[in-house]
């Protein structure tokens, strides 16, 4: 079966940046499109940046700008590069994995790793 595993998370301080990796196994990964959701205590999970099997990018309009989201296909592996971090990119960050764009634009994917918290101490 799909497995995400995230890793990376941590503490970082405003303006600072931090790197975090999923990596998949159980499927073609260059056929998926994969994205980065993130779920702050409280609020409502969101889509923060999404990646097609193509490499075609899509970003929250709060992060525009300051991260981006990049695939390895040869390691199965998406990255979430995170710069200039505020206080309220303090979240724990989700991988999700779906061959459909739609499904990950709209956040109604099959595939979910288990989350890794990110902290932006202010």
């Amino acid at each position: 079966q799909v497995q995400l595993v995230e890793s990376g998370g941590g503490l970082v301080q405003a303006g600072g940046s931090l790197r975090v990796s999923c990596a998949a196994s159980g499927l073609t990964f260059s056929s998926y499109a994969m994205g980065w959701f993130r779920q702050a205590p409280a609020k409502e999970r969101e889509l923060v940046a999404a990646v097609s099997s193509g490499g075609r990018t899509y970003y929250a309009e709060s992060v525009k700008g300051r991260f981006t989201i990049s695939r390895d296909n040869a390691k199965n592996t998406v990255y979430l590069q995170m710069n200039s971090l505020k206080s309220e990119d303090t979240a724990v960050y989700y991988c999700a994995a779906d061959q459909a764009l739609s499904a990950v634009l709209r956040g109604t994917v099959g595939n979910w790793g288990q989350g890794t918290q990110v902290t932006v101490s202010s």
